[in-house]
């Protein structure tokens, strides 16, 4: 199976562009401001239009007022929003725009009440946080937590880096993996020979 890919908390185009030259499916734009991943709505903007064709921009949003995320999405093109605190499920569909919603692992979440709650959500993240924070922390959690056979797409995402992610794939079978920190050499400085390394782990795992 081919598993999706996204890298979260990128800052500059340059990133980006590496990022998707190594075979990234998405990349995550963090507008959360106690984030050192942090964008600000220009930079995400530049980062968005850098992409090419088929690779996805992604927001990631903590708790925010309606209004915080209205003005992202006016200056800054998305293709799909992603919500890591306590929003429900109308929150989340308010936008007019596809979401993934972030499951606190950390916390103790149980991923399928998770799951029924966002009915509309077009996939979820296990993450390592706990609820109401949001991930990047570089700490994964008990992947023996996650139930078998979950029948809503899901990313796994927390603690992985290019070391461990075959593990991680051939132990959780998820529909892909996010990664933020564990391709940095500093919180939003991502390493494009790290990203190329998370990114052959990964295919590599698909072809055996």
């Amino acid at each position: 199976m081919r598993y999706r890919v996204k890298i979260c908390g990128l800052t500059d185009p340059g990133q980006a562009v590496a990022a998707a030259g190594a075979g990234a499916d998405a990349i995550g734009l963090v507008f959360y401001p106690r984030s050192r991943r942090a964008v600000r709505v220009e930079q995400g903007a530049a980062i968005a239009a850098a992409l090419p064709p088929f690779v996805s921009a992604v927001g990631l949003f903590v708790d925010p007022a309606p209004e915080e995320v209205e003005r992202v999405l006016r200056g800054c093109p998305l293709d799909l929003l992603q919500f890591h605190g306590r929003e429900d499920a109308a929150f989340c569909e308010g936008f007019g725009l596809r979401y993934l919603k972030a499951i606190a692992m950390g916390g103790g979440a149980d991923p399928r009440r998770e799951m029924e709650a966002h009915p509309a959500a077009r996939g979820f993240l296990l993450d390592s946080h706990a609820g109401g924070k949001m991930g990047g922390s570089g700490e994964r959690f008990d992947w023996g937590r996650i139930p078998e056979a979950l029948e809503r797409p899901w990313l796994l995402a927390g603690g992985l880096d290019p070391g461990n992610v075959a593990a991680a794939l051939a132990l959780t079978r998820p529909f892909g993996v996010d990664v933020s920190s564990g391709v940095e050499t500093a919180p939003g400085q991502k390493d494009p020979r790290l990203v190329r390394e998370f990114l052959d782990m990964v295919r590599q795992v698909e072809r055996e």
